[in-house]
C-alpha cells in the first residue's frame, strides 16, 4: 500500500458537498487515513468566477497512479464536470489532483507527481501539510519547507477536520 495525498475543489454548486461526495466514493475502494479542513480561496486564472471550496485527503491504495487518476476523472464525471468542453482554469463543481504520492515521480502527457504547481498554489499546498505534515518531494523537499513561499496567498480556513 502506498499513501497519496489528494487535492479537491469545488466552485459551482454546494463545494462542502461536492467534496464530501467525492471522499465517499474514495473511500470505497481507498483507506482514508486523514481529511483536512475546509478552505475557501480565490480562483487562480483569468476567468471571473466564485471562489473555490478547497480540501485535501491522505489515502492509502494498491492502485497504480494512471488507474488513479482515471478514477479520479470517472469521478469528476459522475458529478458533472465535462473536461472535453470546460474552460482551462474555469470554474468546475468538482476538481481531483493528485498532490503527491509517497516519494515517487511521475512525468508523462497524462499525469506529472508531485503535482507540478503544488509548490505555488497556498490552497493545495496548506490542507496537504495539514493531512501529511511529514511528506517531501521525491527531491527531499519538505512539504514544510514550501510554505514560506505562498503564505502571502490568501486562503481562509472555514471549518475543521471535523466537517466531513
Amino acid at each position: 500500500m502506498t499513501r497519496v495525498g489528494i487535492g479537491l475543489g469545488s466552485n459551482v454548486g454546494d463545494g462542502r458537498a461536492e467534496l464530501q461526495s467525492a471522499i465517499d466514493m474514495l473511500r470505497l475502494r481507498h483507506r482514508l487515513l486523514r481529511v483536512s479542513s475546509l478552505f475557501r480561496t480565490a480562483p487562480v486564472g483569468p476567468i471571473e468566477q466564485p471562489d473555490f471550496t478547497n480540501a485535501a485527503v491522505l489515502i492509502e491504495t494498491e492502485a497504480g497512479p494512471a488507474e488513479l487518476l482515471a478514477e479520479l476523472h470517472e469521478i469528476e464525471r459522475s458529478r458533472g464536470r465535462d473536461r472535453s468542453s470546460e474552460v482551462r482554469f474555469g470554474p468546475r463543481a468538482l476538481d481531483l489532483d493528485i498532490l503527491i504520492w509517497d516519494e515517487l515521480a511521475v512525468e508523462d502527457e497524462a499525469l506529472t507527481i508531485p503535482h507540478p504547481r503544488l509548490a505555488e498554489r497556498r490552497f493545495a499546498l496548506e490542507p496537504l501539510i495539514e493531512v501529511w505534515p511529514g511528506a517531501s518531494l521525491p527531491n527531499g523537499t519538505r512539504l514544510l519547507d514550501l510554505w514560506t513561499g505562498v503564505v502571502d496567498q490568501s486562503v481562509q480556513k472555514i471549518e475543521g477536520p471535523t466537517w466531513l
